[in-house]
């Protein structure tokens, strides 16, 4: 139920469009071209299996996960209440 001025689909428009950027943003960070043998951050090498699994893969598991640890998303508030710039 929308509210106010908003289209009867605005709250549906919200989630696919949070979805959409979401599934973008994971393609963009996926690995592409050919996979290294050896870690870029810890010289490691990186086993076959995982190279053959994931295409592109430049880093072991463990440094991998110390990457992702440090990903942070901004977020974007697309409904814009007071409430939720707030926190």
């Amino acid at each position: 139920m929308a509210n106010g001025w908003a289209p009867d689909d605005a709250v549906q428009n919200q989630i696919d469009d949070t979805v959409k950027d979401a599934v973008l943003r994971a393609r963009t960070m996926m690995p592409a071209g050919a996979s290294a043998e050896h870690c870029d951050d810890c010289g490691e090498d990186i086993p076959e299996r995982r190279r053959l699994a994931l295409p592109g893969t430049r880093t072991c598991v463990a440094c991998q996960t110390a990457r992702d640890a440090t990903i942070r998303t901004a977020g974007f508030n697309r409904r814009g209440s007071k409430d939720s710039q707030l926190r």
